[in-house]
């Protein structure tokens, strides 16, 4: 069966936990394949990661490409004992679909299958392409799923034109949120050096600890901006103070704090770090020792402008829903930050109050308006 419902219930049934797929790609490349679409399995792998299987599946050739985008991976289901239903039973109980990525995002996925394969029994093929691309990467380092999927496309020449990633981008209700744009995520750890001694004569030795709760909220006094058009301020969060010292009776030798910055288009990866070290260098003057050691980072901040594709996702979801959705960029990272630099793309999927959590849940009722969203998207961009 194609509907969302029995998609998105085998796709749960395939205890997918990054990196591994269990079977999940299969459901879908079935399915596609089915439906006369050209599919391709890839395996991306490099050393030090685990390798990665993705899907690529297009049924066309010519222009305007739509790409329906996606993970099958899911987190860990946790203590199993405490879900109501199997976290990967797929289970239908009061009319909602349980299990690990019934929102994260096995029901998008199966929504957009469901979609595409609907439209394409009512239309014939399209005067155009569909494509998806499908990874097995996001919940994890995201290094060999969409970013290499996107190499991989486009070195055989594939382009696309827009994009709709089925991300559980709602907040309380379907319809009210698209998510047209992502903040930049940089992570780093501040260095305090000190010099070691007894407590019992501090002249003897130099306490980093003072110094770097000094800092710490010196660097977080200021704000970084007061936010931009499309975003809210970016903002500086410590998340860790360590000093590694198992005895009360010794002045430690350094401290170490780790932060994450999650910033808008005010800033560039590069500026942002300058403005960061520059704040660091005037708090900490000539006498403490401080230094930042910045993480990599694939992150980047990015920003759909509305134009016609947004304004056609927002007329589907408002006919469907009766709402017509925010245009947001806030929350965390997703895969989007990776697809913009090929195309426009929105986040449009489920209501995500229960991702990644015990009894992840689903209204069956929402997968069915979000099928009939994706329809509508694509009724709208195919039209005469």
């Amino acid at each position: 069966m194609s509907d969302a419902l029995s998609i998105a219930r085998d796709l749960i049934r395939c205890p997918s936990v990054t990196p591994a797929d269990a079977g999940a790609l299969g459901v879908i490349e079935a399915l596609l394949k089915q439906a006369d679409f050209d599919v391709h399995r890839i395996t991306f792998g490099e050393p030090g990661t685990a390798d990665v299987d993705n899907l690529y599946a297009r049924i066309g050739k010519e222009a305007p490409h739509i790409t329906f985008a996606g993970h099958t991976d899911v987190v860990p289901a946790g203590d199993e004992s405490a879900w109501s239903h199997g976290a990967f039973a797929g289970e239908v109980r009061d009319g909602h679909l349980y299990g690990r990525g019934a929102v994260d995002m096995k029901g998008g996925i199966a929504c957009s299958v469901a979609a595409v394969l609907d439209y394409l029994r009512n239309h014939g093929r399209p005067k155009g392409s569909i494509s998806f691309l499908i990874t097995g990467d996001e919940e994890d380092v995201s290094i060999n799923g969409t970013i290499k999927l996107l190499q991989w496309a486009a070195a055989r020449g594939e382009t696309f034109d827009h994009c709709v990633l089925g991300e559980p981008s709602n907040v309380e209700t379907l319809g009210d949120c698209i998510k047209v744009g992502r903040r930049g995520s940089q992570s780093g750890t501040l260095y305090v050096d000190g010099k070691q001694g007894h407590v019992a004569y501090p002249h003897r030795a130099s306490n980093p600890v003072p110094d770097i709760a000094r800092l710490i909220t010196a660097l977080g006094d200021e704000p970084l901006d007061h936010g931009s058009a499309q975003f809210q301020a970016s903002n500086l969060e410590f998340t860790s103070v360590d000093v590694g010292n198992t005895a009360s009776n010794v002045i430690p030798g350094q401290a170490r704090a780790r932060f994450n910055i999650r910033y808008n288009d005010c800033h560039s990866r590069e500026s942002l770090r300058a403005l960061v070290e520059a704040r660091l260098a005037k708090a900490a003057g000539d006498r403490i020792r401080a230094r930042i050691i910045w993480e990599p980072s694939n992150s980047d901040v990015f920003v759909i402008k509305p134009g016609p594709f947004t304004e056609l996702a927002v007329a589907a979801i408002e006919q469907e829903t009766g709402r017509k959705p925010e245009l947001s960029t806030s929350g965390g990272t997703s895969d989007a930050r990776f697809i913009a630099k090929y195309c426009p793309v929105i986040e449009f999927g489920l209501v995500g109050q229960t991702m990644h959590q015990t009894d992840e849940r689903t209204p069956i009722a929402d997968l069915e308006k979000l099928t009939r969203i994706y329809r509508g998207i694509l009724e709208r961009y195919f039209a005469p």
